[in-house]
Order: structure tokens, then C-alpha cells, then sequence
């Protein structure tokens, strides 16, 4: 059953990749059905270190909250939960970890507002097919290839090459990549792969704590291992240094995919070319319509995200239940999309419209488990709540888009509003009495914001009455909206 519904999806999925570096950065687009579904993001001024190896200090082992700090060379330390220290992990943190002792850990994590970036010392090395893990002894195939065939096919490939004799106590898993690969391309990968771990070794074993002694590819590379398929129309880059580079990895790695790899050189900026530009600004608004006139309401919070869904104007033509059922088939769809293109992660919360029927409740956590089925982030759905909440955790392995984008603001100070215009206008008068003990006589002198400037002149002479006193209006254009002076002549 489940293949039937998967089937009509993958006709549909028409995906193009589009790299734009300027300045700065470098921003990757993957479109999907001509809709802007996944933007990633590198900036030079932070780096990305998602995948880095570094030798670390243990720093201070806290065992009261199951976890450790160490430095890795960066200006904030690392964190690391005791699930993802290597050893018996029944024992007590403090006797895995001693302070000052060196040990080669990886970032899973990139720091995200005041958290430093999260480590594990069960590294792992990926390629585009296979994943090493040096410190696991598993060998498997992903759950995610199906075809039983196939499954058989790669397990009996990763038996013969991946054997203990060969990897002694080390873990192979094939990734969903390998799906048709040869037993040639796996092996070549194999051995490129324990190379590059009989390199870090080297290197961890006569170098000085904390180092780096393994960088993860640059994005552009690893849009090339991780997301380029056959499924992949066009993978278009406007740098030509980029381009190379990627035309190069993936002439070794999978010289099939080749001709997907295009150089954009056209007079117009390449996101702008292909209408990219306008969906990156719309992800900043918290407001999102969908088709059919019902919209969702985003609000990012530093943990927890909360989406509401609501119909609009959509009324649809049959019964109630029906037209909110169709509204929120639509939202969930939408939500999928929003929350991979806005890169949310941590606990989500989605306000669904109230459905009475039960099937149609649990159609709709169906139709959300599809709709996020390409997803590349760990989730996990749990069914409708009896308030009609549906909960659902993204991992998150960095900020999020909007957070990348923006900052707080200094007017309302995060809260995303400001005092409204009857409410400074009755704080002015509050703080003239409170300057003028409520004495008459005496000539006042305000300035404000121009906005400000025009309400306040609608009411001066309710104002004048109150504060017994006759003012003179004034505006100020350098003044932000809650922002004035008062002058007492």
C-alpha cells in the first residue's frame, strides 16, 4: 500500500540544484517541482564545521548532568552527552572522561545561539556510497533501499569486501547512494575511505591538542556526495573554481553524473535568473498563504516552533468536515516544505483545524509523514493529540535560516511588536505629570516619531486639557516609534 502511495510522488519530484558564491557566501538552492524546497547556506565568517574532526581537551566533566566540555580550538568550548562517549556507557560519565585527557571527537552540531557546537566520539567518515565507522564494528545496507533484491545485492557485496579480516573491528554501512552501484565503485570507495581514517589516526597520534585533523568538504562537495542522484535534472554552479572542484569529485566518484554539472555564466546573478531570489526574502515573513486561501502562522522560538493553521476564505463547496480536512491535506504538505526550506528544528507544534472524524485525523498525520518523506533531517511524528495538536521533532544540526538572516530587533527586542500609538501617547502624559507634579502654566516642547507627529496633533487638544498645559508638536525623523523627548520651556 505504501508503494502505491510513493509511486506518483517520485514521477512528480523534478529536482534542480542551483550554487550562487558572492561575497561572503555561498547559498545552494534544491528546487523541486520548480518550488524552492532546501536552501543551504556557508558563510566565511563562521565556517562550517558539521562533520570537522577535531583532537580534544577534556575541559570539566559535569556529572551531575551527564555530560563534558573540551576545547577543540574554537572560541567556545564543545559539549558532549554521555550517549556519545565511546566506552560502557552504564558507568558514570566521570569515570569515562577524566579532565585534560585527549580524545578525537567530530561536531554533529554547529553552535546554535548561546549552546556551544555539540561533539561525539563515535566518528564516522562518509562517502558518497559507504559511511566508515572506525569505532563500530556493524556492517549493514540502509533501510531506506527497499527492493529486496537490491538489498540482497549490496549485503552480499559489503560481506565480501567489508570482512573482518579487511576492516578488522571497524563498521561499514551502504548508504541509499549505492543503490545500483558495482562491487568496483564500492570497494574503490572502501579503500579511499580507511585511508583517509589511517591518515586522521596518524595525525591525532603526533599532533597537539586542540587541532583539526579532518575538514569536512566545502558545501558545494557535499551537495555533490550527499544530494546529486539520478534524480537530479541539473546541478548548476555560477563560480568557476566551484565548478571545476565539483566536475572533478564527481568524475571520480560517479562519472555517470557529469553531464548534470553545469557552469552558469550568464549577466544576471543565477538566483536571480531563476526566480530563487523572491522565495529566499519570503522566508523571513511569518505569514505563509496556501492555494487554496487558508494560510499558516510560523513563530520560531529558540527551542520549540509553533505553526497555526487557518482556512482563510477558503469555504469550499461540501460539508464542513470535508473543506477543513482538504485545508489541512494542503497545510501539511506546506509544512513539510517550510520546515526543511526554513531549516527549523527542536519540538514543532502544529495547530491542525479540528477534524471530528478520526480518519480523517489519522489521514492527515499520514499525509504529513509523506509529505516529509525527503526530508534529509531526522523526524519523528506523533499522532493527533486530544487538543488537535500534532507533535513533531526535526533534528537540528544548525541555526536556522532565519536566525541566519536576522537579529533582533532593537525596537520591540525580540518580541516581534511594538507599543501602540494610544499607548505612548497615555506613557507622555504620564510622564509630564510626573515632571509637572500636575501644575497649570508653562509652555512644553514634544518631539517624536513623524508617525507619532501627525496622531498626536489629531489629539492636542484633549491632551492640553489633560496635562493643563499647552504643547508644541514636533517631529524628529532620526527617532525610532517609541522614542520622544519632552521639553519643559
Amino acid at each position: 500500500m505504501s508503494k502505491e502511495k510513493e509511486e506518483p510522488q517520485e514521477e512528480r519530484t523534478h529536482r534542480e540544484i542551483f550554487a550562487n558564491s558572492s561575497f561572503e557566501e555561498t547559498r545552494i538552492a534544491i528546487m523541486e517541482d520548480g518550488r524552492l524546497s532546501e536552501l543551504m547556506w556557508e558563510r566565511r565568517s563562521s565556517g562550517h564545521i558539521v562533520g570537522n574532526i577535531y583532537k580534544a581537551v577534556v575541559e570539566n566533566v559535569l556529572p551531575g548532568i551527564s555530560s563534558a566540555f573540551m576545547r577543540i580550538g574554537m572560541e567556545k568550548n564543545a559539549y558532549i552527552y554521555i550517549s556519545d562517549v565511546l566506552g560502557n556507557q552504564k558507568e558514570p560519565i566521570d569515570k569515562l572522561l577524566k579532565k585534560d585527557q585527549e580524545v578525537m571527537v567530530q561536531v554533529t552540531k554547529d553552535a546554535i545561539s548561546t549552546k556551544g557546537m555539540k561533539v561525539t566520539m563515535d566518528v564516522s567518515l562518509p562517502g558518497r556510497y559507504l559511511v566508515l565507522t572506525p569505532f563500530q564494528d556493524f556492517v549493514g545496507v540502509s533501510k531506506s533501499i527497499e527492493d529486496a533484491n537490491e538489498r540482497a545485492r549490496l549485503s552480499e557485496i559489503i560481506r565480501r569486501i567489508a570482512s573482518p579480516e579487511k576492516l578488522g573491528r571497524k563498521g561499514c554501512i551502504v548508504r541509499t547512494e549505492a543503490d545500483g552501484a558495482s562491487e568496483r565503485e564500492l570497494e574503490r570507495e572502501l579503500k579511499f575511505l580507511l585511508r583517509l581514517w589511517d591518515s586522521i589516526q596518524n595525525k591525532f597520534d603526533h599532533s597537539r591538542p586542540p587541532c583539526l585533523l579532518h575538514r569536512d568538504m566545502d558545501m558545494t562537495l557535499q551537495v555533490a556526495r550527499d544530494v546529486l542522484s539520478d534524480e537530479t535534472d541539473i546541478y548548476m554552479l555560477d563560480n568557476r573554481e566551484d565548478y571545476r572542484n565539483v566536475l572533478d569529485f564527481v568524475g571520480k566518484m560517479s562519472p555517470e553524473l557529469k553531464n548534470k554539472i553545469k557552469l552558469y555564466d550568464g549577466k544576471t546573478p543565477i538566483f536571480k535568473a531563476f526566480d530563487i531570489e523572491k522565495e529566499i526574502e519570503d522566508i523571513r515573513k511569518i505569514k505563509v498563504p496556501l492555494p487554496n486561501g487558508g494560510s499558516l502562522i510560523i513563530q520560531e522560538a529558540e527551542s520549540l516552533c509553533a505553526i497555526d493553521v487557518n482556512t482563510g476564505r477558503f469555504t469550499g463547496s461540501k460539508s464542513q468536515e470535508e473543506t477543513v480536512t482538504a485545508t489541512n491535506l494542503e497545510a501539511a504538505k506546506e509544512i513539510a516544505r517550510q520546515l526543511r526550506l526554513r531549516n527549523i528544528g527542536g519540538i514543532i507544534v502544529i495547530d491542525f483545524i479540528d477534524m471530528k472524524k478520526a480518519s480523517n485525523r489519522h489521514k492527515l498525520v499520514e499525509a504529513l509523514e509523506h509529505a516529509v518523506r525527503n526530508d534529509r533531517a531526522k523526524i519523528r511524528i506523533l499522532p493527533v493529540t486530544r487538543l488537535g495538536l500534532v507533535e513533531m521533532t526535526r533534528e537540528r544540526k544548525r541555526e536556522s535560516t532565519c536566525s541566519l538572516l536576522t537579529e533582533e530587533c532593537p525596537e520591540c527586542h525580540g518580541s516581534g511588536r511594538v507599543l501602540s500609538s494610544e499607548s505612548i501617547i497615555i506613557k507622555i502624559q504620564r510622564e509630564i505629570y510626573g515632571l509637572t507634579m500636575g501644575a497649570s502654566g508653562g509652555n512644553l516642547r514634544i518631539v517624536v516619531h513623524p508617525i507619532l507627529c501627525e496622531i498626536l496633533k489629531k489629539k492636542q487638544g484633549l491632551i492640553e486639557r489633560n496635562i493643563r498645559r499647552p504643547m508644541k508638536i514636533m517631529s524628529d525623523p532620526q527617532l525610532t516609534w517609541e522614542d520622544y523627548r519632552i521639553v519643559l520651556e
